[in-house]
């Protein structure tokens, strides 16, 4: 038995070699081992989940065709699953449909599984989740701690908050799917007899579909009702598509009826989705609807800092404060810019400078922020001050002048691309701590003096005005 799946496998792997490149082959099939062959199924040991997704995500067709002409049209391809925390001298691989119910599967019986690809055998309910999405590396801020707060109390006891369903909502790139995904990783973490599925709506829509066409609607409802976390990501493709709201409708129901957890996303509120039964739409405010907001350049900050401790790149303070100055309203852009800074520094042999961060951005937005530049600002704010703009990088305390001074940094920190430490220096070599100290100071008239807050908006509209003529 052992000879005979060996040799069905070196066979397909005289075929896929002609199909591939060298270093495809070498990555993806040279690892995979063949460990049983029975009747028309041959089944394959891979050493991690990763693995497995890659080959169906861009073999599968590959695969199918090599199996099938090894065994025949009825050929199946079977996967063993190998354990990451098991060792090589006792480790039990990730059996078939032998394979007792454990975390994270469910004993399906007869109902079939709507992830199977054709031609591919999957045996138990993966949660389709990336187990790159977790609390811990989703940085919280004052534009995210609602529905952040809300997934961390799901994920302690799902079903049984009044957050249920949890609507996330808010524009591309935001972190939605990452925060969604990461309250069903935290559950599959803590309370690993949960079942949780994740399903993007636009799969969830073409399971219906081939369901109605192979006449399995009640074995895709069935299948769906032994979840006991269910997220379903950009719910608002769902809109206009009767028979699949009324579907996702019974579905939600009894889930719902059941204390089971139902997570949704999407671009906009509830009230919002246009298309979208009125039924749904009243069950969708049922629980909490939170919204995420573009992060502020604090949160921007945190979270580009976040992502190069988690890639080990050290970039200078200065190149940060640009970025996140820059890339304001998608977090995918702030790490992509990342990603191609490092990328462009190693392969060009170039110092990681604000320089290059300029050429980056450029493939990120259509148009950059025009510069500001202190000396600018400095000669708006003593011009209108009525005082020497050199006065400003002196020592002199005169109360008009200190102002003068504090507000110039204010600006400055708020409206260009300079680090802390950048703006201090036009100020006569000052320190970081001191361009602190006079936002501070400038933040607490602002809060406790009208007349000064005009007088620092006006400033602001003078500056953007002088950039659009210029």
């Amino acid at each position: 038995m052992v000879k005979d799946c060996i040799s069905v496998w070196d066979n397909c792997l005289r075929t896929i070699r002609k199909n591939v490149n060298n270093q495809s082959f070498k990555t993806w099939f040279e690892p995979i081992k063949a460990v049983a062959l029975e009747n028309d199924s041959l089944t394959i040991q891979v050493p991690n989940k990763f693995f497995y997704e890659w080959l169906e995500e861009h073999f599968v067709s590959l695969l199918k065709m090599t199996i099938r002409q090894e065994l025949g049209e009825k050929g199946r391809l079977e996967y063993q699953i190998l354990m990451a925390n098991q060792q090589n001298n006792n480790s039990r691989p990730h059996q078939g449909s032998n394979e007792t119910t454990g975390p994270g599967s469910v004993d399906t019986g007869n109902i079939k599984n709507p992830f199977v690809i054709p031609g591919i055998k999957k045996m138990k309910i993966d949660p389709q989740l990336n187990p790159t999405y977790l609390f811990e590396n989703f940085i919280e801020g004052d534009c995210n701690r609602l529905a952040r707060s809300a997934g961390i109390a799901i994920a302690k006891r799902p079903g049984e908050t009044a957050f249920n369903p949890l609507v996330i909502f808010g524009d591309v790139g935001l972190g939605k799917t990452h925060l969604a995904q990461a309250i069903g990783n935290e559950v599959q973490k803590k309370i690993p007899g949960k079942t949780i599925l994740y399903v993007p709506s636009d799969k969830f829509t073409n399971q219906i579909i081939q369901s109605i066409k192979n006449n399995a609607v009640n074995d895709f409802v069935n299948f769906y009702h032994m979840v006991d976390v269910l997220i379903v990501d950009d719910i608002q493709f769902l809109e206009n598509k009767k028979k699949t709201q009324e579907i996702f409708f019974h579905i939600f129901n009894q889930l719902h009826q059941n204390g089971k957890q139902i997570i949704l996303t999407s671009d906009r509120p509830p009230k919002d989705l246009d298309g979208m039964e009125d039924r749904l739409i009243s069950r969708f405010k049922w629980g909490l609807s939170a919204d995420l907001q573009a992060p502020d350049l604090e949160t921007r900050m945190a979270i580009l800092e976040a992502k190069m401790s988690e890639e080990g790149v050290d970039i200078p303070q200065d190149v940060t404060e640009f970025i996140c100055y820059n890339i304001k309203n998608n977090i995918r852009e702030l790490e992509g810019v990342l990603i191609s800074l490092v990328a462009q520094s190693s392969l060009n042999r170039r110092e990681i400078d604000v320089e290059l961060a300029k050429e980056v951005i450029k493939n990120f937005v259509s148009q950059m922020s025009k510069e500001i530049t202190v000396d600018f600002i400095q000669n708006l704010v003593a011009d209108h001050f009525d005082v020497p703009v050199g006065k400003l990088a002196g020592k002199t305390r005169k109360r008009s002048i200190v102002i003068a001074r504090q507000l110039s940094m204010y600006l400055a920190k708020n409206l260009t691309n300079k680090s802390l430490k950048a703006i201090g220096e036009n100020f006569g070599g000052r320190d970081h701590s001191t361009v602190i100290y006079s936002c501070k100071a400038v933040q607490d008239l602002l809060d406790t003096d009208m007349i000064f807050k005009d007088t620092v908006a006006d400033l602001e509209k003078k500056i953007r005005l002088s950039l659009n003529e210029k």
